[in-house]
């Protein structure tokens, strides 16, 4: 079965006093069967959030359909046991996240293994976040927000988790933890719909990318074919002088990505002028990708 189904959706927002449209979303179509994860990248503004949105039922699609499990994604019942984190998350700031993630589990019909308030809290324990179980969450950090929220949407058992940069916010150990408890929703069969900026953090998350621009769905691909036939590798080095290709990212730091074909030519170069490599991995940038994909069309847009 699809989890996910997306036809011609197009969203168009009223903008500015004189209500001037702006097209958010054109045209997108596609598919995302269960247990896969579908990692959904571009650049601000390019249509991901607004998508996501209509999916939720959070907004009505121009034209177009959207469909959970076959079923209208504007219908309640489609978002049964389907986990959100939006981007920015709202939550009630007079509630504790025990009584949050304790709702979330009645509005779902989740009752398992122990009442609601246990599986509430042992989902709170593994994102860090138990010991403030009883604290109001209007004075919790943007992190600590960011944690209730993933809390809520893993403690209903989800068969699907759409996210909208779940990692923001978070600190380095942070983001670790979510990717580890993301990687074992996915080996468990959880099907997974994510944006995010930070590839890095992900990559080995998704079998396939989508890349957006401009609201329209540019292509969809699995990781290793999103740079094309040019495999590109990362290399990192600290010395007084550049390499070739290399920009610097600060005082005497520098980075380029060169083909793998070249790779020991540059290796070469960098024991020349007397560098200390600093690191050296396969390059699967956000901005390489996307890059790749769209360079070729950059002449028509700017015309």
């Amino acid at each position: 079965m699809l989890a996910i189904q997306i036809e011609n959706l197009e969203k168009i927002y009223a903008e500015g006093v004189m209500r001037r449209p702006v097209k958010a979303v054109s045209g997108v179509s596609m598919e995302v069967p269960e247990g896969e994860a579908f990692g959904f990248v571009g650049p601000n503004g390019a249509g991901k959030s607004s998508t996501i949105r209509v999916l939720m039922g959070l907004a009505r699609a121009t034209r177009g359909s959207c469909k959970l499990f076959g079923i209208d994604a504007a219908l309640p019942e489609a978002r049964i046991r389907v986990g959100y984190v939006p981007e920015n998350p709202c939550l009630y700031d007079y509630l504790t996240p025990l009584e949050i993630v304790s709702m979330s589990l009645r509005l779902h019909k989740c009752r398992e293994g122990g009442g609601t308030r246990r599986q509430a809290m042992a989902w709170l324990e593994r994102l860090g976040v138990a010991d403030v179980a009883s604290a109001p969450v209007r004075s919790f950090s943007k992190g600590m927000t960011q944690r209730v929220t993933l809390a809520n949407a893993m403690a209903v058992n989800p068969r699907l988790l759409v996210l909208d940069e779940p990692l923001s916010g978070l600190d380095p150990i942070g983001r670790r933890e979510v990717v580890d408890i993301l990687a074992d929703y996915k080996r468990g069969g959880g099907t997974l719909f994510f944006t995010s900026h930070v590839l890095h953090d992900v990559e080995r998350l998704a079998d396939r990318f989508g890349l957006i621009h401009k609201g329209e769905l540019r292509s969809v691909r699995s990781p290793a074919e999103l740079l094309g036939s040019e495999d590109l590798v990362m290399v990192r080095s600290s010395g007084s002088a550049a390499f070739r290709g290399a920009r610097e990212e600060s005082a005497g730091n520098w980075v380029a990505e060169v083909p793998r074909s070249e790779l020991w030519v540059v290796l070469d170069q960098l024991r020349m002028l007397n560098h200390q490599l600093r690191e050296v991995k396969p390059s699967l940038s956000l901005e390489a990708a996307f890059m790749h994909v769209v360079a070729d069309e950059a002449p028509r847009e700017d015309s």
